[in-house]
């Protein structure tokens, strides 16, 4: 389950990616619940443009993110984009810290910290090939899923206990310091060792390399339409659970961070099972979309706050499941060279659907009912299965020879 870990290079890039993903999720907490309960009277919308405004640049910058991702060098890329955001999350902090934030900050900064995170996605997604080669890069995938997931447990309990004791901005300033840890981490790699990947070469057309390869490919096609669904409309857990916190169970900032953290619970027992499995398939990427219909509409019926904790776990390993799966399926199947523009295709649709979807889902909340919003998840996992079903039932009937969903990945 952790072999990865035999690799020198893997170690320090975990121990770094692990701090600052702790600081990462201590940020995300602190920012929905600025907006929700400081900057406005309750109002999920707001939270929804925030979220629409962070994930947006995926989509807007698309062709420029996977290009770069598979033109230039990776390390020296993730060096420059984490230094940013970094520095991002410092200025927010001070912003907030003196009292004169307002909520038109936060939206600037939330689509400055977008933009430079649509540079910053791929390129550590396809980086970890180059730490331990296409053998070990499904338990790879998993084990940063189970980081970035270990870190979602601490970091909103944290960034609970940081608001109620010392304020909001205190939380940006720790991100803000959390990256130095990553930074640290880059600059200590064996460069000797790393296994770098075919680079792209620079040519006319070669930003919508990634467009053309996905068409032609039926399986990815499924992958990602799949993606579009449930990131669209289910992966709004900013939105569902401080709404449910709230306006529901009537919680504080302790109470929205320990349910955030129920969450992470589920995605990093998601996230270890993944790491046991030698190769990803197809069928679990229907299994984690039915599983995430289920969860979703447990959560929201649960009559009581405890049981909507439990309905979050269910919930979070039926994401990384489904997620997990779509990553390591794609770039295993995905020729090098192509990788990165392929994994910049897969975060934009992922992502950049956020500003389709949150608002929506925010809209819902404030109408309707954060329950009804999380009715939306709920239908966004039971689309995804049906996608699946079509696509695995068009498999079963293809002719030899043909691609298949996720054959390559077999």
């Amino acid at each position: 389950m952790f072999r990865s870990l035999r690799s020198f290079n893997y170690r320090v890039w975990a121990v770094g990616a692990l701090i600052s993903n702790v600081g990462t999720w201590i940020q995300r907490t602190a920012q929905d619940w600025l907006v929700l309960t400081q900057l406005t009277h309750h109002d999920a919308s707001a939270v929804g443009t925030v979220m629409a405004l962070q994930f947006g640049p995926q989509l807007l910058m698309l062709p420029w993110t996977g290009y770069a991702a598979d033109r230039f060098n990776q390390r020296r890329m993730l060096i420059a984009t984490q230094a940013l955001m970094g520095a991002l999350a410092l200025a927010l902090g001070a912003l907030t810290v003196t009292g004169i934030v307002r909520l038109w900050h936060v939206y600037v900064f939330a689509f400055l910290f977008g933009c430079a995170a649509a540079f910053d996605a791929p390129v550590r997604q396809i980086f970890v090939a180059e730490l331990v080669g296409d053998a070990e890069l499904p338990n790879a995938v998993a084990l940063n899923s189970t980081s970035f997931n270990a870190a979602r447990m601490i970091g909103p309990a944290s960034a609970g206990l940081i608001i109620a004791s010392v304020g909001t901005g205190w939380a940006f300033l720790i991100n803000g310091i959390s990256f130095v840890a990553v930074l640290v981490s880059l600059s200590m790699l064996r460069v000797a060792d790393l296994r770098p990947n075919a680079r792209a070469h620079r040519a006319r057309g070669s930003l919508l390399d990634g467009f053309r390869y996905v068409w032609n490919r039926p399986d990815l096609k499924a992958i990602l339409v799949m993606l579009f669904l449930i990131g669209t409309f289910g992966l709004n857990f900013p939105l569902y659970i401080s709404t449910m916190a709230a306006g529901v169970f009537h919680t504080d900032a302790r109470g929205y961070g320990i349910l955030s953290s129920c969450m992470a619970v589920g995605t990093v027992s998601g996230a270890l099972l993944a790491a046991g499995r030698a190769r990803p398939r197809f069928g679990h990427l229907w299994i984690g979309a039915a599983m995430f219909g289920v969860g979703c509409t447990l959560g929201a019926i649960s009559p009581n706050y405890w049981l909507f904790g439990a309905a979050l776990v269910v919930t979070g390993v039926a994401a990384l499941t489904f997620t997990n799966g779509t990553n390591s399926l794609m770039q295993l199947s995905t020729e090098p060279a192509m990788r990165g523009r392929v994994m910049a295709l897969r975060m934009a649709i992922a992502f950049g659907g956020t500003p389709l979807g949150a608002p929506i889902a925010g809209w819902v909340a404030n109408h309707l009912g954060p329950r009804w919003a999380l009715g939306v998840g709920a239908a966004s996992g039971f689309a995804a299965a049906a996608v699946a079903t079509y696509a695995l039932a068009k498999e079963v009937h293809r002719s030899p020879g043909q691609d298949a969903p996720g054959r390559q990945a077999h």
